[in-house]
């Protein structure tokens, strides 16, 4: 099955960005198409897993672990497709780049990864109109879609470890299975999709949503604490997750001028643009979201803020990343307490120099970031969603399957 489908009337529904520059009208354009664009190789890959069933699901775990020519026996037509997209990796990706890891990322100290890097992924995920009204479709409006957003916050921790995108590497196949489970939700919003509404869920402006997430917007977080990047590390940052971009099937349009935060920042704009304000579902969606990263953090050893005292400083950091205006749509309050974050911020621009200030330093950061996933959501949603999942819906290493 290929998502891709016409909407009524699109581009009189488009929000005009406003930009004088011509690259951008024209992207603009390519956005406007990409509204109800989805991803046809995951698409057909999801539709000959429901027809073929257990031999499909068998060849394409197979071909993710051992790649296709290693599979060890004739693969299904759209899992080979897959397969051979999947490790074609576009010629301007560093072959170096999946065993080093995403240095950056890594660089980052576990708590804030999870704080501000994790939570403002998320938000911004949540903040995608199509996709906030798909999630509660899903099932039950709290349980699943958490489980979803955690499931992202999961594959993120894969994706940026040294290694993990290697082919059969854990970042590589939770990329993939990703991929898959944008085209499974797909494919059940296909049943009831007004085509009249703007855009398709989980289509490639959501998954381009994702990919910013985790670049753009969770830099710009923590930016807001004091963690900066130099230019030499932003251009790294998005060479790494140019292959990720990649692997997910963002189409190459989308991302591959994308070097610096500030092109990823004009992307989020005609983005935005196109897409239209977060839904009253945005709001939902978000609000249960920190309120399971306050509790994570809280119940977290060695914790020393309570889980209000936690909300207080998602919600500080939430409302810095995203401006007045959005978070005010996103439902995000006012935090009531003393505005402590720019204490916050230069404590952290004092500590990341001395972090950085040596390859010594900087490889003792990545070796702690490393040591432990840190506090998160995923340690305060996942326990309890396991009823919820089939067993057949977790595939190897633990990365839950299309």
């Amino acid at each position: 099955m290929s998502a891709h489908h016409q909407s009524r009337d699109t581009h009189r529904r488009v929000a005009d960005p406003r930009s004088g520059d011509r690259r951008d009208e024209e992207r603009v354009s390519d956005l406007v198409t990409m509204l109800t664009a989805g991803d046809p190789i995951a698409d057909a890959v999801v539709a000959e897993l429901d027809t073929l069933g257990p031999r499909a699901r068998r060849a394409l775990d197979a071909g993710l672990l051992h790649g296709a020519a290693g599979a060890g026996e004739r693969l299904p037509e759209a899992v080979a497709a897959l397969l051979r997209q999947v490790e074609t990796p576009p010629a301007a990706v560093n072959p170096l780049l999946p065993h080093r890891g995403d240095v950056v990322s890594l660089s980052v100290p576990p708590l804030w990864f999870g704080l501000c890097s994790l939570t403002s992924a998320l938000t911004h995920i949540c903040s995608s109109p199509a996709l906030a009204r798909q999630l509660p479709r899903a099932g039950h409006p709290a349980s699943v879609s958490m489980s979803r957003l955690a499931e992202t916050g999961i594959w993120a921790r894969q994706a940026i470890r040294p290694g993990g995108l290697l082919h059969g590497g854990p970042g590589y196949v939770a990329t993939v299975h990703l991929r898959l489970r944008h085209a499974r939700l797909r494919a059940r919003s296909l049943k009831d999709w007004d085509t009249g509404a703007p855009g398709l869920p989980v289509g490639q402006l959501d998954m381009a949503r994702t990919w910013l997430g985790f670049t753009s917007v969770a830099f710009g977080a923590l930016a807001s604490v004091g963690i900066d990047t130099t230019p030499d590390e932003e251009r790294s940052l998005y060479q790494y997750w140019s292959y990720v971009a990649h692997l997910l099937g963002l189409d190459e349009r989308l991302w591959r001028n994308v070097t610096d935060h500030a092109g990823a920042r004009r992307l989020r704009n005609l983005i935005d643009a196109v897409s239209g304000a977060p839904a009253e579902h945005s709001k939902a969606l978000t609000t249960t979201m920190i309120d399971a990263q306050a509790r994570a953090m809280a119940a977290a050893p060695g914790a020393v803020l309570s889980e209000e005292q936690f909300r207080t400083l998602v919600h500080s950091v939430l409302r810095r990343t995203f401006g007045e205006n959005t978070a005010d749509r996103m439902g995000i309050p006012i935090p009531a307490a003393i505005d402590l974050m720019p204490l916050v911020g230069r404590l952290n621009r004092e500590a990341r120099y001395w972090q950085t200030y040596s390859p010594a330093s900087a490889g003792e950061a990545r070796r702690r970031a490393l040591a432990g996933p840190g506090p998160e959501l995923i340690a305060a949603v996942l326990p309890s969603v396991g009823a919820h999942r089939r067993p057949s819906m977790t595939g190897h290493r633990g990365a839950p399957a299309a």
